[in-house]
């Protein structure tokens, strides 16, 4: 039998619902923000992830599925959304807008050849955010807003906001020097990816999987110590914003981030979630004021965050919380003589706004009515040659079984009033009021 690559994962059933809900939240949520979508290729130019991503991460030495096309042009899957986008951003010239900033958001699969674990795929899904042209701390509160928005919208309730700043080029590379001094001595300490890192890029130490408890890592210099005036100025003002929308946050020094993008802000949001374990981090970004032009030659201002649908999935499971429904408003039980007329019914009803279904495996009347209580349908129609010579149609209510008498006609009146009567809002999603 073929089975699925390793790494990849099947969506149906209730995590099928979910995921749409989910999907449908996002929409809306970004749409209440003023965020365009934006949707860039699976695949792109190799150099383009080498450029944006970094020569010295671990997403581009070991974890890119790569590939020549038949052009023998070197091109790779999407490892994660940010190059793409900012791609899409120059080659499109949407930095000639008359209206600036330009906010952007994307979903879709990413790529990354690793070792699979829970809530790790190698083909996964991710939600993001990108804004470009604005330097300002607001539009860093903005997007640590939005994931902090979207949890609690789900009923995520042990959520924390960590943030740290890791300064402009000049802090950074304030910074970059501390670090070399501090592990020159105990390079020998570090793991042979560590002392690669430490030649090229030695930030990316403290990202280490493997040395992350080692002595020297705990007592590394913490980046806020070396920011200038200008970098202190920023990292206070993103805090001042976060407390004017009441968004509660912790500053961890530790943060880094995975990418060798990342300037001034830097954050990661938890979720404090039983039995989660400490891969408990939901999502992270940050400001990136020199991507865009490493990518092309733009100097444009950027920030952004990125979060893993199954990570997210994960945790709603662990919160047992789950959504979308597969309750039907309406099932039509036929006759073996009216089955005509029975999806006649039912293309009406569906078009008039109803989830609706009914029999297509012949079942006797008896096992039509135990499908409708399996689907969970709140209004049972019967359909028999009486009913379609008479016009007047047999609506039994399936949760109180109560039996009315309704022209045909007035069926979709009736529904509409019934199917509210029935609606706890308070409980549900629905529209009404």
């Amino acid at each position: 039998m073929i089975q699925k690559p390793k790494g990849t994962y099947d969506v149906y059933g209730e995590k099928g619902s979910t995921i749409l809900y989910i999907e449908n939240v996002l929409r809306a949520l970004m749409d209440r923000y003023n965020y365009e979508y934006v949707r860039t290729p699976h695949f792109e130019s190799s150099e383009l992830f080498h450029r944006a991503v970094g020569e010295t991460t671990d997403i581009v030495t070991k974890e890119t599925y790569d590939f020549l096309d038949r052009g023998e042009r070197k091109m790779t899957l999407r490892p994660e959304g940010t190059a793409g986008v900012i791609r899409s951003f120059i080659e499109n010239k949407m930095y000639a807008r008359d209206i600036l900033p330009v906010k952007t958001w994307y979903y879709g699969p990413m790529y990354r050849y690793e070792r699979p674990q829970a809530g790790r795929f190698r083909e996964f899904y991710q939600f993001g955010v990108e804004v470009f042209g604005s330097e300002s701390a607001m539009a860093d509160a903005e997007v640590i807003s939005i994931p902090v928005h979207l949890y609690k919208i789900l009923g995520l309730k042990n959520v924390k906001v960590k943030i740290n700043s890791l300064g402009d080029t000049a802090s950074r590379e304030k910074y970059r020097e501390a670090l070399i001094q501090h592990f020159e001595p105990h390079i020998g300490e570090l793991c042979g990816d560590c002392k690669e890192r430490f030649k090229k890029n030695p930030l990316r130490i403290l990202d280490c999987k493997i040395d992350h408890d080692l002595e020297v890592m705990k007592s590394a210099p913490k980046t806020i110590d070396y920011l200038n005036e200008e970098s202190k100025k920023h990292f206070e003002e993103v805090q001042k914003y976060l407390k004017a929308m009441n968004i509660e946050y912790e500053i961890n020094p530790k943060i880094v981030r995975g990418l060798d993008y990342y300037t001034h802000t830097v954050f990661e949001v938890e979720a404090a979630v039983e039995g989660f374990g400490a891969q408990n981090v939901l999502c992270g970004g940050g400001r990136y004021n020199n991507l865009v032009k490493n990518i092309g030659d733009k100097d444009v201002a950027g920030v952004g965050f990125a979060l893993g649908m199954e990570r997210l999935l994960t945790a709603l499971e662990y919160e047992h919380i789950a959504f979308g429904s597969s309750a039907l408003d309406v099932y039509v039980v036929p006759f073996e003589d009216t089955k005509e007329e029975a999806l006649a019914l039912v293309q009406f009803l569906r078009l008039n706004g109803f989830k609706v279904d009914t029999d297509y495996m012949n079942k006797n009347m008896k096992a039509n009515f135990k499908q409708a209580d399996k689907m969970h349908a709140s209004f049972v129609v019967l359909l028999g040659s009486e009913e379609v010579k008479t016009g007047i149609l047999t609506v039994k209510n399936n949760h109180t079984k109560e039996e009315y008498k309704i022209e045909k006609e007035e069926l979709i009146a009736f529904l509409d009033e019934k199917l509210v009567e029935d609606c706890h809002c308070e409980e549900c999603e629905c529209d009404n009021e």
